[in-house]
């Protein structure tokens, strides 16, 4: 499990994730690198929630081998090369579809389980996208568009307990204690949708600034870290360092905070 948050504004779009990274034997550890810069020069970036790996490789690892198919230092394959003034968001999320899909998940379809966001700038457009790229097994859909150019605000992913009772002020599991409680499925349903527009904070203006975006996705996956810290019944899957890198159309992708050291990159 995971924290993932991006907050898109005006200005741009924030990207920021924790670094825990757990295993099926129980094992967490607390370092992983989940967001990458997908092209040198150029306002891209992807994390991930999930598999942290597909075989012997890990998710980090393989979307820095993309990355050079993108920088077009991958001699056989230069095709795969980004035009700086050409290239378009939903081509490089058809991209890594086929790259860590049809490509590398060939051989383990029926085990890979891992959501990237990608977020960024199309060449020559005004204002980010956010797209998304699902690896559900061997039926994984078509990368979808989730925030277009004129869509704004915060999303998540990984551990959702927490923002959802912050920001929806309802938790996820509203409907199945609503049901248990004695309402049927689709009383809880409805009671839900006509709770959450009174109990919904709005924690973004579109026309906040790129450094007051960035101390949004800050506090929210520490918010996130300290509610899986503390609670008594949750796996501590969420934790470690935290990343974030901003995207913004003249300034392209910069990081704000990230791991020091070894891989950081």
């Amino acid at each position: 499990m995971t924290v993932l948050v991006s907050v898109k504004i005006n200005d741009g779009v924030v990207m920021a994730a924790d670094s825990a990274s757990s295993f099926a034997s129980g094992m967490v550890y607390q370092h992983a690198d989940k967001i990458v810069n997908l092209r040198h020069g150029l306002p891209i970036g992807a994390m991930v929630t999930g598999a942290g790996g597909i075989g012997n490789e890990s998710i980090d690892t393989l979307l820095k081998d993309l990355r050079r198919r993108f920088n077009g230092e991958d001699e056989g394959l230069r095709d795969w090369a980004l035009d700086p003034a050409r290239y378009t968001l939903s081509e490089v999320a058809h991209r890594i579809r086929a790259f860590l899909f049809e490509e590398k998940a060939a051989a383990y379809a029926g085990e890979v389980w891992t959501r990237l966001r990608l977020c960024g700038y199309s060449a020559d457009r005004p204002l980010a996208e956010v797209w998304e790229v699902l690896l559900l097994g061997p039926n994984s859909p078509a990368p979808t568009q989730v925030q277009g150019e004129q869509d704004f605000g915060i999303r998540w992913d990984g551990e959702y307990e927490a923002l959802s009772r912050l920001i929806f002020g309802l938790g996820t599991s509203f409907e199945d204690a609503a049901a248990a409680g004695g309402l049927t499925p689709e009383a809880a349903r409805d009671l839900h949708a006509k709770l959450s527009p009174a109990l919904f904070e709005l924690l973004f203006v579109e026309a906040m600034p790129i450094r007051d975006a960035v101390d949004l996705a800050r506090f929210l996956v520490e918010t996130t870290i300290g509610f899986v810290k503390f609670s008594i019944a949750r796996p501590k899957t969420v934790g470690g360092p935290i990343a974030i890198a901003a995207i913004t159309k003249h300034e392209g992708f910069q990081w704000v905070q990230r791991q020091d050291g070894f891989g950081a990159g």
